[in-house]
């Protein structure tokens, strides 16, 4: 019998997307070994030149003017991409995209970005019988997302399913699964074992990480967390910012036995196991993992848009803070240092209180559900063009 096939699409504008569909990648062949599974960053892949080179525009932006990407945001809320910019997107980047589904004969398409979610739905318009699902990787839902050829939309909150509903989607094409985390979050390690393994000594820890693509860390913030560094022990993740890496293990100021510098990391888990506090730019992805992992977190330099909507969400849940002044890290500070088992017993838990259905597994359980009973209202038989 035939495998079954999953294509996952994504592109690489913040590295959530991305990251959203490798993790329900590995969660399915987590709980069913013999599905066959592909991620594509389906721009890069197709126009390797032109793709890499719009990502970094984009990335520039968001760098130097994040005020501006929350204008333009909040401006196209309620829009659904233009059929210039669809039309672009086709002949520019995804000419090909018919072409690569016809060889890869995938059973499924899921989507984890708005960009090839809309050229998945030419696509259909224009004869494509696989079925299409789109997965939202915030906890907010910009128009963009939105196309009629969706076969069915995965969204982290009833929230979301709310603001699809105003926007006209049918609530039998919105299922409420989360956001899927890699199958590492799904469980946690011990503690102590992981801080003998990652060179680091039993004390309260603070894992400040500066975002996927990392943006430079808030340094007055950074001061004021060094200030600490005899009482509190510190771990900062540049993420894939080489050059902000390099520049902080050459800083005197940063060589302390109880700071600790890391790059882009694979086992981002096992930091966030053995912190006690993580600080972060609100991404959707980063926020769902430090839930998975119970970890309380505080959130700085927001930008405008769907960062935003997702701090807002984590800080009405209870799980989060906004750094809005000083106060909050020396509230922090004393917590840890002076009420060090409360904090651990909160965390504790946070981890045991998840109800049914918000498990960090549940999205790719639903998705496989899908495939195994291929509902004749989603999952079309005809994986042709």
């Amino acid at each position: 019998m035939r495998k079954k096939r999953v294509l996952l699409l994504s592109e690489g504008f913040g590295t959530g997307h991305t990251q959203a569909a490798y993790a329900l990648a590995a969660g399915m062949k987590r709980l069913d070994p013999h599905l066959q599974c592909r991620v594509i960053e389906l721009g890069k892949f197709l126009n390797p030149t032109m793709g890499p080179l719009i990502l970094s525009a984009y990335r520039k932006t968001v760098s130097s003017s994040p005020k501006l990407v929350g204008m333009l945001y909040r401006k196209q809320y309620d829009k659904s991409l233009n059929r210039l910019t669809r039309l672009a997107l086709h002949r520019i980047f995804y000419t090909q995209a018919a072409q690569v589904i016809k060889q890869l004969k995938p059973d499924l398409i899921v989507c984890t970005h708005p960009f090839p979610n809309a050229v998945i739905s030419r696509l259909k318009r224009q004869g494509l019988h696989v079925p299409l699902i789109t997965l939202i990787t915030d906890y907010d839902v910009h128009g963009t997302w939105v196309n009629k050829e969706v076969n069915q939309y995965l969204v982290s909150t009833p929230r979301v399913k709310d603001l699809l509903l105003r926007r006209n989607v049918p609530s039998a094409s919105i299922q409420v699964t989360g956001i899927p985390v890699h199958p590492n979050f799904w469980e946690r390690a011990d503690k102590n074992q992981l801080a003998v393994e990652l060179g680091l000594k039993r004390m309260p820890t603070i894992l400040i990480m500066s975002g996927g693509w990392g943006v430079s860390f808030n340094k007055e913030m950074i001061n004021l967390l060094i200030s600490w560094a005899d009482q509190i022990q510190l771990v900062f993740c540049t993420g894939s910012n080489e050059k902000l890496l390099q520049k902080m293990k050459n800083s005197p100021v940063l060589s302390h036995p109880h700071i600790h510098l890391l790059g882009y990391t694979k086992n981002i888990d096992q930091w966030m196991d053995v912190s006690d506090l993580l600080i972060t730019k609100p991404g959707g992805m980063t926020c769902t993992e430090g839930l998975a992992k119970g970890i309380p977190m505080l959130f700085y330099e927001v930008i405008p848009g769907q960062e935003e909507e997702n701090g807002q969400y984590f800080v009405e849940l209870g799980s989060a803070e906004m750094i809005h002044d000083p106060y909050v890290l020396h509230r922090w500070k004393h917590r840890l240092i002076h009420e060090y088992e409360q904090v651990e017993r909160s965390r504790l838990k946070s981890l045991v209180s998840a109800e049914p259905g918000s498990e960090p597994f549940y999205c790719a359980q639903q998705v496989l559900e899908l495939l195994k009973h291929e509902d004749p209202h989603l999952l079309s038989r005809n994986s042709r063009l």
